[in-house]
């Protein structure tokens, strides 16, 4: 099994021509992360709140992503996106990004 993070990006479009205070949230996509090697009864939850700080960023004025979903999958899964280069480019050139779970555990101790 693995467990899929997804995220949602934003991008304030106000500030273009640079950050005057003015906010425009345009949302910009995200990424569906893979956290691979799981051991069987790991707490999914656990795991999203040892990486979040690592994935989300909420604190800038120009740029933001938000952590707004997980879930587990089989080890074969496959994203929108991952599927729909493989249908045409006939293979995946640009991967979701990847995080294998024994470096999760790594960096919490």
């Amino acid at each position: 099994m693995m467990l899929v993070i997804d995220t949602q990006d934003r991008e304030n479009y106000a500030a273009h021509n640079g950050f005057t205070g003015e906010y425009y949230w345009k949302m910009k996509g995200g990424a569906s992360i893979k956290v691979t090697n799981l051991p069987k009864g790991v707490d999914p939850a656990t795991i999203v709140e040892s990486v979040r700080s690592d994935i989300e960023d909420l604190d800038n004025n120009y740029f933001r992503r938000e952590i707004i979903d997980y879930n587990l999958q089989e080890d074969d899964w496959l994203s929108c996106f991952e599927r729909s280069q493989l249908e045409y480019e006939g293979g995946i050139v640009v991967p979701e990004p990847t995080i294998d779970y024994g470096e999760v555990i790594a960096n919490a101790h």
